[in-house]
């Protein structure tokens, strides 16, 4: 595994994490992974790494759920997470990484609606940044099969 992805790893952890403790995904996290992740394609590949796969990734990542954030089904911190994902990766696995995070996200919504049906309520919201640490995690590790 690359230094990249063990910090990407690390990086979405705390940020489930922080999401399951708070319902924030902290700005200063996500902007320190994607400055690190930036200044790393720079420093290991480069100008052409860094617009190939860090700018591109966080472009990927950022337009593909800023639709959801635009209608109202998603926390912003969860648009930036994945745009910060994105710049780690890359712009072709940013896609498999939201890719597996939408479809974690379905688990997770199950999961939610069966806990708030246990407790008599209503659900009130999800830690999406769950689901887009077991989308990354899902895509890092088919990168080594």
């Amino acid at each position: 595994m690359s230094g990249l992805e063990i910090i990407l790893l690390c990086l979405v952890f705390q940020a489930a994490a922080s999401d399951l403790a708070w319902r924030r995904v902290p700005n200063v996290l996500v902007l320190t992974g994607m400055l690190l992740a930036l200044a790393l394609h720079w420093r290991l590949g480069g100008a052409g790494a860094l617009l190939a796969q860090g700018l591109a990734g966080a472009s990927i990542g950022l337009l593909l759920f800023l639709p959801l954030y635009a209608l109202g089904g998603m926390a912003g911190g969860d648009v930036k997470l994945l745009a910060m994902a994105g710049s780690f990766v890359g712009p072709w696995q940013a896609l498999q990484v939201a890719l597996l995070s939408a479809m974690a996200g379905g688990v997770l919504a199950l999961v939610c609606l069966q806990l708030a049906r246990w407790r008599g309520g209503k659900a009130d919201g999800m830690p999406y940044a769950v689901a887009i640490a077991a989308g990354t995690i899902a895509s890092v590790a088919l990168a080594h099969r």
